[in-house]
């Protein structure tokens, strides 16, 4: 018993704020190489090299961008709902903080899968929009992202907004095996899926594999982006912290230690 209660208490000193922030920073610079590379071959390969569609021509290409964008919107609204969970069991603070950054990048990965699938469906299904189950399901789910949004600001003691906003993301999960599924439930525009892990490419290699690599870069910049609001929101709740006046007082005496060296 004394030695679960030690490991939960080392558990709990790694998870805070303070160690999350130290620790996410050596991160940083790796995963900005590896999304620029993965997106950087993958866009131009995409765009460049990959074969028309032999039914869509080159308007296919819009898929690199959109099913990345689409797929993280899912998968961040998870990983949202799996943050507010464990603030709401645990009252683990990081969570929370977590939550609120991936709450943001979901949102704009999610508008961003909604235009660049209208910007697809004009040449395929000749309209930007249909009201069709796949299409609706997603536009909700930018509506909950918004919710979730929208109620960490929406009260003034943020433990009671962020309360509310783990409760919208938790139950607003039921959403995603809608959109998963919406295609094969309904009649629907919207094709099935055009890349799933468990089945062989719909395409050629030529088409597949630039797509795997921008939906990597894809994960890697969403990682690196809700780091980087993570430490921000992290620097902004903890400014009374001893340890991040410390941090403060470090980097602005860098410059002048700098000068004094020149």
């Amino acid at each position: 018993m004394f030695f679960l209660k030690r490991w939960w208490q080392l558990f709990e000193q790694t998870v805070s704020p303070k160690y999350f922030y130290r620790i996410s920073g050596a991160f940083i610079p790796w995963l900005s190489v590896i999304a620029g590379l993965l997106i950087g071959i993958g866009t131009v390969w995409g765009l460049a090299f990959a074969p028309p569609d032999y039914l869509q021509g080159n308007s296919y290409r819009i898929i690199f961008i959109h099913v990345p964008a689409a797929s993280l919107a899912l998968s961040g609204y998870f990983a949202l709902a799996v943050c507010g969970v464990i603030s709401l069991v645990w009252k683990i603070k990081t969570a929370e903080m977590v939550a609120r950054a991936i709450a943001l990048m979901g949102a704009w990965f999610c508008f961003l899968a909604l235009v660049t699938g209208g910007i697809w469906g004009k040449p395929t299904w000749g309209t930007y929009w249909v009201w069709d189950a796949r299409l609706t399901s997603m536009l909700i789910l930018l509506f909950l992202y918004i919710g979730v949004i929208a109620l960490y600001n929406a009260y003034e003691s943020s433990a009671t907004g962020a309360k509310a906003a783990a409760i919208l993301a938790i139950v607003g999960v039921v959403n995603l095996p809608i959109i998963k599924y919406s295609v094969v439930w309904w009649n629907t525009l919207h094709q099935g899926a055009t890349f799933t892990m468990t089945s062989k490419p719909k395409m050629p290699v030529e088409m597949w594999l630039p797509l795997v690599l921008m939906i990597l870069g894809f994960y890697t910049l969403f990682g690196l982006l809700t780091i980087l609001k993570t430490r921000n929101i992290i620097l902004q709740r903890e400014r009374r912290s001893q340890w991040v006046r410390e941090l403060v007082k470090a980097e602005t005496s860098k410059p002048e230690a700098n000068g004094a060296e020149s």
